[in-house]
């Protein structure tokens, strides 16, 4: 599911709040503006016709009302351990799911805004328009499923009783719900950021893993409501369990990661490298190593403020996950600087890679206001075994490497030309101002 990267702070500027600081939605890419506001359009629509054309049952609005409860009682679990920004994955599904396979399709429709209302006020609160956008994606995809349900299987009981039919077309709707759902995110985020890659946010083996399971508790948990409602106490228990173990493995992994560039941190970082390096001299391959620092980036700071530095971080991290390969270990390593390890890369690969990542940055722009803000990047590069033997020494060569492209100039990417030794001491240019 789309969520916020954390809470967000509106800092006034000259006293005021410009429109777009008001509505974020606004300082969004046109494409994307258009997309998030025909989707919800959609959704709306779909749901005022749906609603004109059901006839609503008491029986049906308790089990509506069950589920959703059930829902809530999940949304608790999560607010007690809590969900820093970057641990995006729940199992709510097993709730929406039900909804739409055993009740008329506006309940699928309507299911998800009591939940994302909860997510906002309880767990975390994000801009605004994501977490409608959210509701809307996953109101059309349930929605979906369940006309596509309903036009087959007229009576419930079927399902219930685990007949062979129903039962494979709710497997069926459920694949179609997860496939739709998905899709409509991956195209708000490929909209968002152009050159994010489609593979970058649809599928991997852990999200097909996770999807699978919610799949199946969502189909389970219909099963067991369409026998009796109050089985539902019997199957909140495992839900939430599952809930918590989930979100346990992301807060482990959001912890190896950098909050505001959804980069290696640090500490992780550096223990991936580690590893590359003992590898690397156990088979004799070669291994580069690059330091990248944006540009001037206290300019962008002092001039757009803070909020717009994370958002040229961001696009910067984007920008070098984009063009580099899967086995290669990327991560932030403080203020403006990324490091890069390469994997089998000698000088002539290290080169070519830095030199795309300078071009690549330098071509991307992040709209503010009405202004579009451009950076450029200078590069380090350092070979293992030709510029040192472990990792603190091709760190030293690479910051070295980098210090020259600083001063002839920056936008450059440039390779030690004497032997390793500590870089001269930078006077308070740590976060990219001018020397």
């Amino acid at each position: 599911m789309m969520t916020a990267s954390g809470d967000i702070s509106i800092q006034p500027r000259d006293g005021m709040l410009s429109l777009a600081d008001r509505w974020p939605l606004l300082a969004q890419p046109t494409a994307l503006v258009v997309y998030l506001c025909g989707t919800v359009g959609l959704a709306l629509g779909a749901a005022g016709y749906l609603a004109a054309s059901t006839e609503f049952r008491w029986s049906e609005l308790l089990t509506f009302v069950a589920l959703m409860a059930c829902g809530a009682v999940c949304i608790e679990a999560t607010r007690r351990l809590g969900m820093p920004a970057g641990v995006s994955r729940d199992l709510l599904s097993a709730w929406w799911l039900p909804v739409a396979l055993l009740l008329p399709p506006v309940y699928a429709l309507l299911a998800p805004l009591p939940l994302q209302f909860l997510l906002q006020i309880r767990v975390r609160a994000t801009v605004l328009y994501r977490r409608v956008f959210s509701a809307a994606a996953i109101g059309l995809a349930a929605g979906v499923a369940s006309v596509v349900f309903h036009s087959v299987v007229r009576d419930r009981t079927g399902l219930s009783l685990g007949s062979s039919g129903p039962l494979a077309l709710a497997v069926g709707c459920a694949v179609l719900f997860t496939v739709l759902n998905t899709a409509l995110i991956a195209v708000a985020l490929h909209v968002s950021e152009g050159d994010t890659r489609w593979r970058d946010v649809l599928w991997d083996r852990e999200r097909v893993m996770l999807d699978v399971v919610e799949l199946c508790l969502g189909v389970l948990v219909a099963i067991a409501c369409g026998l009796s409602p109050v089985l539902l106490v019997l199957t909140l228990p495992p839900v939430v369990l599952l809930q918590r173990s989930l979100l346990h493995a992301q807060l482990k992994a959001a912890a190896r990661t950098d909050a505001k560039t959804g980069l290696l941190n640090a500490t992780a970082w550096q223990r991936e490298a580690d590893t590359e390096i003992v590898r690397a001299r156990r088979t004799g391959e070669t291994l580069a190593l690059l330091i990248v620092d944006i540009d001037y980036f206290k300019r962008v700071n002092d001039t757009y403020g803070h909020l717009v530095g994370d958002q040229v971080l961001a696009g910067v991290a984007t920008a070098l996950r984009s063009q580099l390969r899967d086995y290669d270990v990327v991560g932030r390593f403080g203020g403006e600087e990324f490091v890069v390890l390469l994997p089998r890369a000698d000088v002539a690969e290290a080169r070519r890679v830095a030199e795309r990542l300078r071009s690549r940055v330098g071509r991307m722009a992040i709209p503010v206001d009405d202004a579009m803000i451009t950076v450029t990047v200078s590069a380090g590069v350092a070979i293992m075994s030709l510029h040192g033997d472990d990792l603190i020494e091709l760190l030293a060569a690479a910051d070295l490497a980098l210090y020259r492209a600083k001063e002839l100039g920056r936008d450059r990417i440039c390779l030690p030309v004497a032997p390793v030794s500590p870089p001269p001491a930078r006077a308070d240019n740590s976060d990219g101002g001018i020397p």
